[in-house]
C-alpha cells in the first residue's frame, strides 16, 4: 500500500492499514505550509465577536487557526454567539479536543453537505470560511446564495513535497516496492500525484496492476479527470471509512473494526 498523506498526517492511515496486515510505503503527495501572510486570519481572529458561524474543513485549518489564537492570546473561539460547523469527525474530533463545541456536522462529509446543513440557517449572518489557500469554492458561493455574509480566509497552502519525486518513481519501477493500492485522501493528493509523475494526465501503462483507493466523492472526480480510475472507493468519507474500503476490496487484509 502507497500512502500518501501529507508527512504529519499519514500515521493513523498507515497504522490502520498495517493492523489490517498490509505493508505500507509513505511518500507524501502533498507538503503543509503557512500561508505567504497570516495578516487576514489574525484579522478575522481579532473579530470573531462579529460573527454568526464558523466553517472549518480540515484538521490542519484547526491546528493553523489555534496556532494563530495562542500567538493573540485568544484563549478560546467562543465570542458572542458563534456557532461552529465542522466538514467531518477528524476536524470536529480537533475543534473538541481545544475545548469547543460543534454544532453542525453534515451528514456526507464534503462540501455539499456542509451547505445543505447551512443553507436554512445563514441569511443575514456573518460566516467565517477557514481553510486553504487552493480549494473549491462550493461553500462560500452556495452560502451566499442563501443570504450569507460569507470572508473566507487561508489557513494554510498545500504544495507538491519535491523530495517525493524520485521516491515515488523508484517505488512504482521497482519490482519489490510497487504498490498493489495506493491512496488518495483529498483531491490535492490526485493533483500532486500527477504533478510528482511529471504529467498532466497518467498513463495507464504507467499504474498497471497497481489500483486506486479514493476516500470519497470529490476526490473520485478528480482522479477520474486527470484520467485515472477509481478501483476502491469508501463508503464513509473517512480514514476508516478508507480503511474497510481497503480491507473489503483486498482478501488477504482483515478489518480491523
Amino acid at each position: 500500500m502507497l500512502v500518501g498523506r501529507a508527512r504529519h498526517q499519514a500515521g493513523a492511515l498507515s497504522s490502520e492499514l498495517r493492523k489490517a496486515g498490509a505493508e505500507v510505503i509513505e511518500i507524501p503527495f502533498i507538503e503543509i505550509r503557512k500561508p505567504r501572510s497570516f495578516a487576514p486570519l489574525d484579522s478575522a481572529i481579532k473579530q470573531l465577536s462579529s460573527y454568526d458561524w464558523l466553517i472549518l474543513t480540515s484538521v490542519n485549518g484547526v491546528e493553523s487557526m489555534w496556532a494563530r489564537m495562542k500567538k493573540l492570546h485568544r484563549t478560546s473561539a467562543a465570542e458572542g454567539g458563534l456557532r461552529i460547523a465542522a466538514i467531518g469527525p477528524a476536524t470536529k474530533k480537533a475543534i473538541e479536543q481545544r475545548g469547543m463545541t460543534v454544532d453542525v456536522v453534515p451528514k456526507e462529509y464534503i462540501a455539499e453537505s456542509v451547505v445543505r446543513s447551512l443553507r436554512s440557517r445563514v441569511k443575514g449572518k456573518r460566516v467565517l470560511l477557514v481553510r486553504a489557500k487552493v480549494a473549491r469554492d462550493v461553500i462560500p458561493r452556495e452560502l451566499r446564495k442563501a443570504g450569507a455574509d460569507v470572508e473566507v480566509v487561508e489557513a494554510y497552502e498545500t504544495v507538491v513535497p519535491r523530495t517525493s519525486r524520485i521516491r515515488l518513481r523508484k517505488a512504482l519501477n521497482g519490482s519489490r516496492t510497487r504498490p498493489q493500492v495506493v491512496t488518495f485522501t483529498s483531491s490535492s493528493t490526485v493533483r500532486n500525484f500527477v504533478k510528482l509523475l511529471g504529467a498532466g494526465r497518467v498513463r495507464s501503462s504507467e499504474l498497471e496492476g497497481v489500483r486506486t483507493a479514493s476516500i470519497g466523492p470529490v476526490t473520485s472526480g478528480t482522479l477520474r479527470e486527470l484520467g485515472l480510475p477509481v478501483d476502491i472507493k469508501a463508503r464513509e468519507f473517512t480514514i476508516p471509512g478508507l480503511v474497510a474500503a481497503i480491507c473489503g476490496a483486498s482478501p488477504r487484509l482483515a478489518p480491523t473494526m
